[in-house]
């Protein structure tokens, strides 16, 4: 993958996890919530973020001390 792909991922990932922050939101706040279902959305934001850091420490460069 070069940079701008890697970029254009990095934008999908970060809309997704927004939205998963919402939609975590919204389930909690509800009354009669899925715990279960709240519990899997925070499940794969945590999966989203990791993916994210992983991307972003491609684009940057490798220091060679």
């Amino acid at each position: 993958m070069d940079a701008e792909e890697i970029e254009r991922r990095l934008g999908i990932l970060r809309l997704e996890h927004r939205d998963l922050d919402a939609a975590i939101e919204a389930l909690r706040l509800a009354p009669m919530s899925d715990q279960l279902q709240v519990a899997r959305l925070k499940k794969r934001k945590l999966r989203l973020r990791d993916e994210i850091a992983e991307l972003e420490d491609q684009l940057i460069p490798d220091i060679i001390a």
